[in-house]
């Protein structure tokens, strides 16, 4: 009997002990893992409709939550991008405006908000941009952003990890930035190549140097979620997502969807519905809010962003009506501006300066291993009609773009001014150019452009940087 009543407390206990443990785990706020991507664009993805990698992890990633069809960036270079995650606001009102510029000291960043939520803040890799990482006050940062370096850096990190407080932990690769690896395992002779871009023998040897990179993310991701599984909490957010679309033409420092839609895939288990896809518009300023909301806090009221929170749980199938991106030139290389509209079936860029000759990496350092390709390009172009029109629509763009995505999802007929579409045309140009003037957007030209009256001074600038 005594055996009895000893064996009978014993289990007592231990089952106040183990409801203990259950009130404990659902009160505590959930770990938070972000995954980002370099220069990306989603349509490379088997995901997304590429057909030419297997990407298995992003795809079990999709399987255990929410795939995002449209999601974009605020601005497709890299500093401005992520400042924009970092802060829940467009260019104009953080202040980073131009590729390698930083928000203005004032702003509000994520890690100071989610210290005061009760998080651990962590950032490895490139996250921020370069050196204004110290500048957003990670309790944890590390520069390191080659995947071989933050295999290493962000398990020991983990593994030693004393720190009781739920952890948002943010990783960021290089890849795929160029450079690209000499080496592929990608047949350049076997894929597919994008429409909007001339079909030569160099363009698909580089096309397959950067493929092997998407396939090197992919596999760290899987790592990553194993990493996370072992040392992190059963209750992880999980995204995986990238800064803007690829450095090939028409993709990074454009606002076609090739430079400004990207993938975005959010898993948490028992929470988000595995398998799910969704049609709702987001923007990258709408994820500093959503991680707030999911993880109980009170999103601050003048942020550009909103939390789609909603969407995750499956209350709601929709999120924005519009779409609102801006570039604003990256330092000499890229002196151009563009803002868009984009709504569910149409999108309107407005260059304000279509004198502007659009130049950038590609083909003002074509001795750069990575964009070697153009030169192919330059010499089609003088006895090849088709090429000469797609360096044409590289170097000048109009002053209006309309495209119909439902009909030109690669946007390649430029729709602006046709009398069928007068009215949504001027009905965009109105709401485009109220919501600049509402961000206070000067339109600003941060260096002297290269015009396309002039085309020898482009020459000059590509001796120059040489």
């Amino acid at each position: 009997m005594r055996h009895s009543v000893r064996f009978l407390f014993s289990f007592a206990i231990l089952l106040a002990s183990a409801s203990l443990v259950v009130a404990s785990d659902a009160g505590r706020l959930p770990d938070i893992v972000v995954y980002l991507a370099d220069d990306l664009s989603a349509s490379d993805l088997s995901l997304y409709g590429g057909n030419n990698i297997e990407t298995p992890a992003i795809d079990r990633l999709a399987a255990d939550g929410m795939t995002f069809n449209r999601s974009f960036v605020a601005s497709p270079s890299c500093a401005v991008s992520r400042a924009a995650l970092l802060t829940g606001l467009m260019p104009a009102r953080n202040g980073a405006e131009e590729n390698h510029t930083y928000p203005h000291e004032d702003v509000l960043r994520l890690p100071k908000i989610f210290n005061e939520l009760g998080y651990q803040t962590a950032a490895f890799g490139k996250v921020a941009h370069q050196r204004s990482a110290p500048a957003y006050h990670f309790d944890t940062y590390d520069l390191k952003k080659e995947i071989s370096e933050l295999r290493v850096s962000v398990e020991e990190f983990l593994e030693n990890r004393t720190d009781k407080r739920p952890l948002a932990l943010f990783v960021g690769v290089s890849d795929p930035h160029v450079p690209w690896p000499n080496e592929s395992t990608v047949d350049p002779e076997a894929m597919s190549m994008p429409v909007q871009l001339l079909d030569t023998p160099r363009t698909r040897v580089q096309r397959s140097r950067y493929l092997q990179e998407v396939k090197n993310l992919d596999a760290y991701l899987g790592e990553l979620r194993e990493i996370t599984d072992k040392y992190l909490s059963k209750d992880q957010l999980f995204v995986f997502s990238s800064d803007h679309g690829a450095q090939f033409p028409f993709g990074k420092w454009t606002l076609y969807d090739e430079g400004i839609r990207v993938p975005l895939i959010v898993a948490r288990s028992g929470k988000i519905k595995a398998g799910a896809r969704t049609d709702a518009m987001v923007s990258w300023i709408d994820l500093l809010p959503t991680l707030i909301d999911v993880s109980g806090g009170d999103v601050p009221k003048d942020l550009d962003g909103s939390s789609f929170a909603k969407v995750l749980s499956g209350e709601s199938d929709s999120h924005r009506k519009r779409i609102f991106t801006t570039h604003s030139g990256d330092l000499m290389m890229n002196v151009y501006l563009s803002r868009s509209v984009r709504t569910d079936r149409f999108k309107l860029i407005w260059n304000p300066h279509p004198e502007f000759a659009f130049t950038t990496h590609i083909d003002l350092l074509l001795r750069e291993t990575s964009g070697d390709y153009f030169k192919q390009w330059i010499a089609a172009a003088k006895t090849d009609r088709h090429a000469a029109s797609v360096l044409a629509r590289y170097y000048g763009r109009a002053e209006y773009e309309l495209f119909d995505l439902q009909k030109d999802p690669r946007e390649l007929n430029n729709l602006a001014g046709t009398a069928d579409l007068v009215g949504v045309q001027q009905d965009l140009e109105r709401e485009l150019k109220a919501w600049i003037d509402k961000q206070g957007d000067q339109l600003t030209v941060f260096h002297e452009p290269l015009l396309l009256s002039a085309p020898q001074t482009w020459v000059a600038r590509k001796k120059k940087k040489r």
